[in-house]
């Protein structure tokens, strides 16, 4: 295009000369400097530029000539200017190793016009967002830059990174509500900047009396700052103003390198800085940390300068549109935010020039449109220079409730969507780090050439076995529990008791063998299973130290732009596919686990369906039913695909799993229980400090009490009282959700269970935790219908 920029700082995106010749394969690298010591980041990059229109050549050689300039880079590297003597001063660093794609990406994303990439799951889109983000910023720091996302939650997580990189917290700014999830100590919030701004304002004010003070000057210059940049005017440039014409160059000879020093008139300032600040080997090196020292306290004094408007605006929302229209440089929010908030928006003066939306695919073709028009035009023109749409269109889309709009007036197609069909050209992410190979292929066949980073498969946790379990991914068959499969006590509101009590089976089996709980996720295609999921969890664990709750019990759709060690997911139906028959929801469900998939459902529904084969052939290849090695705690050192040197057992319908999930928790008791016991019987002599026995005593008598409550939490598996909500282990009534449509499932509760409000006792929280820190031969918890495996199992 004509307005491309010939030359950009990509500031950190390169982590070594090594890295940027990788990422430009096919292009001759020229560097500017021949020493290689000084062949390191930031580097400038001079891009050829390409006429619009071209002559017509005979000449072959002529030809040739300019194909070669035409894949020529000149990269220049280039120094930043030391910033000051302390260790907060040294800039922030990528540390991310990008992509061939990645680094186009960026490097598209940096100049002017629309920027389209398509980023399959794992690819590091928010990544790539955060640094093209980063280099706008530094390469363009009079622009001001609009982040949109559809969800709070991608909001908070380009934050959390953009936080990690060189950007002056001061220029942030994060309108709308979502920020209380923000996992960190810094508000971004309108109000919460303007309290940063005050608090700043106190911390600076409190520099510059410190700075008057070492240079004995009298009065109170840390009054205002009005007053402090009247001391900066008159006190602190004049005092710089006449070092540098002391210690400047004259003529051909170079100063003494002790005058840098010894002339320098922030000595006491810096006081409290590592010594010594200057290093006396050369001119150059200690002009160079004067000068770092003097853009420290120069940025103390611009900062307060910016602050001023917080001394004369006097109301709080004053100060925030004061800073949202004239501080912040980095602005972002949510689509219904925008269209929300545009009269007001615009009505306020704000400007960008640069709008990034994450999430594209996402957004209705509506909501991308208005976030393009929160400012008025200037001198008839837009102001906006660079349009940004980042997404995944082979993912989920917006939701439209209403039938006819979806699927008639295809509301539904995002405007990213359209802009791929249409051929606008894209830039496609090309290599996943977030899962396994193994799982990566469940779903890498809906995109074009998706391959791995390096470090899938060089990271050990990639390539060790998940402990306990035979299988890195599986799909489970689950049959009619109690002669019902799935229900609908509400219309649409699909439930399906047998997957929902495998999967909490299969959590808590996990969590006994040691796995972190909040490693485990679990997920499901319909709303009603996961309430009733949760409601059994609330019942069978999600009070028990030793077991916990999983990170997430949610939707596929919710799940979306998420992503955990394990996943558990049930697919619900067994009369018919339903919603999973659109492929986009097959892959969001595919791509969320990074170690482990284990798959809950009616196989022979599943397989039959067309749409679904590529997937479903694969995991059918495998085993369908439960294979498990329970006698292999968490972590493992077996390498994935490796055949264990444990035991393995089959595990062929839910109540199977139930009974072998008690039979382990009692033994754990029981086990861990005896082993206190022994401790206990120690001769003192063996007891480094003799009080530590009387505290373990005192421990250990409030285990034993929490002990006998925990037993009690999954009740024994031989009552037969139980109905079709109540499986065969579990005596209490049955979750809530459940209850209240039993009557129209046609099952009955349990009459004795329900008067009972004690049949789970609370907890005692100085219960010691020791799952997994027991193993034991796996007879002893292995239920009389467990079945081996053949040896030939891998």
């Amino acid at each position: 295009m004509p307005n491309q920029i010939a030359t950009l700082d990509f500031n950190d995106t390169f982590l070594s000369i090594e890295h940027l010749k990788a990422s430009f394969p096919g292009h001759n690298v020229k560097v500017t400097v021949e020493d290689p010591a000084l062949q390191i980041p930031p580097f400038r990059i001079t891009f050829p530029v390409r006429s619009g229109k071209g002559k017509k050549r005979k000449d072959a050689d002529v030809e040739d000539e300019d194909t070669e300039e035409a894949k020529t880079l000149i990269v220049e590297p280039h120094v930043i200017p030391n910033r000051g003597p302390y260790p907060y001063n040294q800039p922030k660093r990528n540390t991310i190793q990008f992509t061939h794609a990645q680094i186009e990406a960026i490097r598209a994303g940096m100049q002017p016009g629309l920027t389209m990439v398509v980023g399959p799951p794992g690819t590091g889109k928010t990544d790539v967002a955060v640094q093209i983000i980063s280099n706008i910023y530094h390469n363009f720091p009079e622009q001001g830059t609009l982040i949109v996302t559809h969800s709070n939650q991608a909001l908070n997580q380009l934050f959390e990174k953009i936080m990690a990189l060189d950007i002056d917290e001061r220029h942030l700014l994060r309108l709308g509500h979502g920020e209380e999830e923000l996992e960190t100590e810094k508000d971004f919030s309108r109000y919460g900047r303007v309290n940063y701004v005050l608090a700043r304002r106190i911390e600076l004010l409190e520099e510059v009396k410190r700075l008057q003070k070492s240079l004995g000057v009298p009065g109170d210059a840390s009054y205002t700052c009005e007053t402090a940049g009247y001391f900066f005017l008159y006190q602190v440039m004049s005092r710089w103003e006449e070092y540098i014409s002391k210690v400047k160059n004259k003529g051909s000879t170079l100063p003494d390198v002790t005058e840098v020093s010894t002339f320098f008139p922030f000595h006491e300032y810096f006081a409290n800085a590592p010594q010594p600040i200057f290093k006396g080997r050369s001119y150059e090196e200690d002009m160079e940390i004067a000068e770092g020292c003097f853009r420290h306290i120069k940025k103390i004094f611009t900062q307060l300068e910016e602050f001023r408007a917080s001394e004369l605006l006097r109301s709080g929302l004053d100060r925030s549109k004061y800073l949202l229209v004239k501080e912040a440089k980095i602005i972002a929010m949510t689509c219904t935010h925008a269209a929300l908030k545009r009269h007001d928006l615009v009505k306020l003066g704000f400007k960008y020039d640069n709008i990034l939306m994450e999430e594209a695919a996402q957004i209705l073709e509506i909501e991308t449109f208005i976030p393009l028009l929160l400012q008025n035009p200037q001198d008839g023109f837009s102001r906006l220079k660079r349009w940004i749409m980042i997404g995944d269109h082979h993912q989920l889309p917006p939701v439209i409730k209403n039938m006819a709009f979806q699927k008639y007036s295809n509301m539904e197609q995002s405007l990213f969507t359209r802009f791929v069909r249409v051929g606008v050209p894209t830039v496609d992410l090309d290599a996943q780090g977030r899962a396994r190979a193994s799982l990566c292929n469940l779903y890498n066949w809906r995109y074009k050439n998706l391959g791995n980073l390096p470090h899938v498969q060089l990271l050990p946790e990639f390539s060790t076995a998940n402990a306990g379990l035979l299988y890195d991914f599986q799909l489970i068959n689950v049959e009619d529990f109690q002669g019902v499969g799935e229900s609908e006590p509400n219309p649409y509101f699909y439930q399906n008791l047998g997957e929902a009590e495998y999967v909490v089976a299969l959590f808590m089996y996990m969590c006994l063998l040691g796995y972190p709980a909040d490693k485990i996720s679990i997920l499901t295609t319909y709303n009603g299973q996961k309430h009733l999921i949760r409601d059994i969890i609330n019942r069978r664990c999600g009070n028990n130290p030793l077991i916990g709750r999983p990170n997430k019990v949610t939707t596929v759709d919710r799940f979306q732009g998420q992503q955990n060690d394990y996943i558990l997911l049930s697919l619900v139906r067994t009369r018919a596919v339903g919603h999973l028959r659109d492929v986009r929801r097959l892959v969001v469900a595919m791509s969320r686990a990074r170690l482990g998939l284990y798959i809950f459902a009616r196989v022979s529904l599943f397989q039959n369906c067309f749409e679904l084969t590529p997937a479903f052939s694969q995991l059918t290849a495998r085993p369908l039913h439960l294979h498990i090695i329970p006698t292999e705690p968490f972590p493992t050192t077996r390498k994935n695909g490796e055949r264990p040197s444990h035991e393995v057992q089959i595990i062929k319908n839910m109540p199977q799993m139930a009974n072998f999930v008690y039979n382990m928790y009692m033994h754990l008791i029981q086990t861990t229980h005896h082993y206190h016991q022994t401790l206990l019987q120690l001769p003192p002599a063996m007891v480094e400090e003799g009080e530590e026995v009387q505290n373990q005593e005192t421990e250990l008598e409030t285990e034993e009490e929490a002990m006998t409550v925990q037993v009690d939490i999954i009740p024994s598996p031989t009552d037969t009282s139980c109905s079709q909500e109540t499986p065969a282990f579990q005596t209490d009534t049955t979750p809530s959700q459940t209850e209240t449509t039993a009557s129209e499932t046609g099952a009955s509760s349990n009459p004795e269970a329900s008067s009972n409000p004690e049949a789970i006792p609370a907890l005692s929280e100085t219960t010691t935790t020791v799952a997994g820190a027991v193993s034991a031969p796996a007879e002893a918890y292995t239920p009389q219908d467990a079945t081996s495996a053949p040896e030939g199992t891998k």
